[in-house]
């Protein structure tokens, strides 16, 4: 089938209706079920990283290649024009004509729609600052169907640092599509942030506030962690709930654990062994739905 975000860019996970997440789903699951085939050859990809990345960043460009296009572009801002004062106005606008697509990650909020805003080639959001993280929301819900069979329903746990964590953020509203009950479990200070709740409650989410795990456990199907967000508050005073292993005897056997990436030390690496853990295969899955997001954007087929 024609690819129905053809152009398009995808700056925030709310671009997106239902059936578009639907339609990006199907066509993962049959890039993780077959072999690539060469349906952007010719086509580049400008890999525009601003702030470091190890996952997002290859998984993009390995998307790309596996497509049969090729990639350029920058992992070090430190070596760009930047450096010299160069606006990001200016310099989307000079790598937005020499690219296909282009995938950036800056740490302002804001950043990708301004890129977007002056590039001639479609822009993706590859995180901007603790705004948004878009396409790591389509692999989370890519995985999460994967492990549980389905999305809709389920009970699923935030817990970290709520605050800061673009992904947390993209994935939450994300969810709304599925009618989830929502568990939040943070330290006040790293709670989430009051726009989004009242997103999720306009959109008649159900969602608690709590300060650990305890009295949740044994609901949940899924518990979603995250790091904390050092690089946009640096604040030593503020803490997160460290997973081990003994706290998941209360679990159901069927809970899966999902992480982002890159884990600190809020999981154990016992962990690791147990068949709760399932953050590896999640972040093997982003290159079966980047690989979808290109193909869907440069007007491939799935």
């Amino acid at each position: 089938m024609t690819a129905a975000l053809a152009k398009r860019d995808l700056i925030s996970i709310s671009d997106l209706s239902k059936e578009e997440i639907e339609a990006l789903l199907s066509s993962a699951k049959r890039f993780k079920e077959k072999d690539s085939s060469e349906q952007l050859k010719g086509k580049v990809l400008a890999s525009c990283f601003f702030e470091p990345s190890t996952r997002t960043r290859l998984s993009f460009e390995t998307a790309m290649l596996r497509l049969g296009g090729a990639c350029t572009g920058f992992s070090d801002s430190a070596t760009t024009s930047a450096q010299k004062g160069e606006t990001l106005s200016d310099t989307m606008q000079v790598i937005g004509s020499m690219a296909d697509v282009v995938v950036i990650r800056h740490p302002a909020e804001g950043s990708a729609r301004v890129a977007a805003q002056v590039s001639k080639a479609p822009v993706i959001n590859a995180g901007d600052g603790a705004n948004q993280h878009p396409t790591q929301t389509l692999l989370d819900l890519f995985t999460i169907r994967e492990l549980k069979g389905q999305i809709d329903s389920l009970h699923i746990a935030f817990s970290g640092d709520l605050k800061y964590s673009r992904t947390i953020h993209s994935l939450a509203l994300g969810l709304t599509h599925y009618a989830p009950r929502l568990y939040f479990v943070s330290s006040e200070e790293l709670s989430m942030p009051e726009e989004i709740s009242a997103e999720l409650r306009k959109k008649s989410i159900k969602f608690s506030y709590h300060s650990d795990w305890k009295e949740i456990l044994p609901k949940l199907d899924i518990l979603y962690m995250t790091r904390r967000q050092l690089e946009r508050d640096s604040s030593m005073g503020k803490s997160i709930h460290i997973l081990k292993k003994s706290h998941l005897e209360q679990a159901k056997p069927s809970l899966k654990i999902l992480h982002p990436l890159p884990r600190v030390n809020e999981i154990d690496r016992d962990i690791d062994a147990t068949p709760f853990a399932a953050y590896f295969e999640q972040a093997a899955n982003g290159v079966f739905v980047r690989q979808a997001i290109l193909a869907s954007i440069l007007g491939g087929t799935c």
